[in-house]
């Protein structure tokens, strides 16, 4: 299900001729697309992983004060959607435009998905490699550069990974500030009907997902990580700060906030008591938040569920075949939500008319589109659950489906309420494809988000903005419970 873009792809590649799709390919706007959309990638994930980096070290490893409410401040941008970052900023600033204004916005809306494994992996590593450091005559700074930051690698490039892979298929934010990427170009493709340039285009994105994919495998693969000495794991102290360098500290955490989180809630607060007058026909707010909940609430379900067999297949049968598996289904990632849509249309209208236009493709949509976010959630949870727990189950007569409702899925139960509410949060927010496939005649908070902007109304699109953020707040604090368990809470 998940690579039914995919193939969708490749068929229409070949219907519309790929003499013609790789004539296009070579072309010069290709080059353009490639450069814009490689340089902001690299330039996003450098600020996403500076940014999630050093406020998750702040947060864990010192005694800043008011942590809790400073890691919460940090992680709520990831409830704003992309798009709506891209509103705020330009509705009040217009010269954020172009490459800068995309980086901006996106290095601003994307580095909480660097921010929360890296805290969760300070929080599980070994505090004694640095303590043996510093015994050692390493500083500070030389500590965390040859020990910490070697710790926690894995969660860098893993929090890089996702948000290239969601920068690649990004779209509203893209369009509001007036950048070119591959994602606003097959768009416009394919209002003009020119499948062959779009089908090629989206083809190229996936080419550099499975290149990015690639990549942060290898990275992964250099080294030991893990811990290896007896005993129980323990938190590491938190490095007492003189008051200089904690009022310094405590900046650093207000500057990424405000910027992060105060500049879109300010603006969102700035429309919300500006005019409201528009051209446009009105919408209920309630109406569009029932619709939004209600999708993505059942396409978290969904995604869950499905993610559920992939993590166990990985984590207790690894092979090449099962990593094979599981690595192909992050590719939907890289994918603008406009072609899955399309793809579930084009298998609809051959193979299933009756779901044409139904609420069903677009839980389906959503499902495809963020079951990568759930495979994450489930996979981590389900290897910490310890296999000899089940093992144990067995052993007393068990049955195997027994020992995994008795036994497995309590433990990984909070894994799978994580990868919920991520879902949940995501498809909240999700745009193009709910433009295509939202039913005739239902609004969306998106949807109608989208339409009043696009027709600069920007204090009637206010309202659905931030009750598209206050709605997605609440996973997005779940989340932030669930990253924040220490390791020897992971199978309570």
């Amino acid at each position: 299900m998940v690579l039914l873009p995919l193939l969708f792809l490749v068929l229409n590649a070949g219907h519309a001729g790929w003499h013609d799709v790789f004539r296009l390919l070579f072309r010069r706007l290709t080059r353009v697309l490639l450069v814009n959309t490689v340089e902001l990638a690299v330039g996003v994930a450098a600020g996403a992983a500076v940014l999630g980096t050093t406020a998750a070290w702040v947060i864990e490893r010192t005694n800043v004060p008011f942590r809790t409410a400073w890691a919460v401040a940090i992680v709520l941008p990831v409830a704003i959607p992309d798009f709506v970052v891209g509103y705020a900023w330009h509705s009040v600033a217009p010269a954020v435009r172009s490459f800068g204004g995309a980086l901006l916005v996106m290095t601003l809306a994307l580095y909480p998905l660097v921010y929360l494994p890296v805290a969760a992996a300070l929080r599980r590593a070994d505090p004694s490699e640095e303590e043996v450091a510093r015994s050692l005559g390493l500083g500070p700074v030389k500590t965390f550069l040859r020990v910490t930051l070697r710790q926690i690698r894995p969660a860098i490039t893993g929090g890089c990974l996702v948000v290239c892979l969601a920068l690649l298929a990004e779209y509203g934010a893209f369009e509001i500030v007036g950048f070119q990427t591959f994602t606003t170009t097959i768009f416009g493709q394919l209002n003009g009907f020119d499948a062959a340039g779009a089908s090629g285009l989206s083809l190229v994105l996936v080419l550099i997902g499975m290149i990015v994919l690639a990549g942060e495998a290898g990275m992964n693969t250099r080294g030991r990580i893990s811990r290896v000495g007896g005993g129980a794991p323990r938190r590491g102290v938190r490095r007492r700060l003189p008051t200089k360098q904690k009022l310094a500290a405590t900046g650093v955490l207000a500057l990424i906030a405000a910027a992060g989180l105060g500049m879109p809630v300010g603006t969102l607060a700035y429309w919300m008591v500006s005019s409201h007058a528009t051209t446009l026909p009105g919408s209920s707010v309630w109406g569009a938040l029932g619709h939004s909940a209600g999708y993505s609430a059942v396409a978290g379900l969904l995604a869950t569920l499905l993610a559920l067999p992939v993590a166990l297949l990985v984590i207790r049968h690894r092979a090449a075949g099962s990593v094979v598996l599981e690595r192909s289904t992050y590719l939907v990632q890289s994918l603008p939500g406009l072609v899955i849509a399309l793809a579930l249309v084009y298998f609809a209208t051959n193979f299933a008319h009756r779901l044409y236009q139904t609420s069903t493709l677009l839980v389906v949509a959503y499902t495809i589109l963020f079951f990568p976010l759930a495979l994450i959630c489930v996979k981590a949870s389900v290897a910490q659950a310890p296999r000899r727990l089940e093992e144990v189950a067995r052993s007393l007569g068990e049955r195997p489906l027994g020992a995994l409702v008795r036994v497995t899925l309590p433990l990984v139960a909070p894994g799978l309420a994580a990868a919920f509410c991520l879902v949940f949060l995501s498809a909240v927010t999700e745009l193009t494809a709910t433009l295509l496939l939202v039913p005739t005649g239902v609004q969306t908070l998106a949807t109608q988000f989208w339409a009043y902007q696009t027709n600069a109304a920007y204090g009637a699109a206010a309202p659905y903005a931030a009750v598209m953020v206050a709605l997605a707040a609440v996973p997005s604090y779940i989340l932030t419970m669930w990253f924040d368990r220490h390791p020897a809470e992971a199978t309570r």
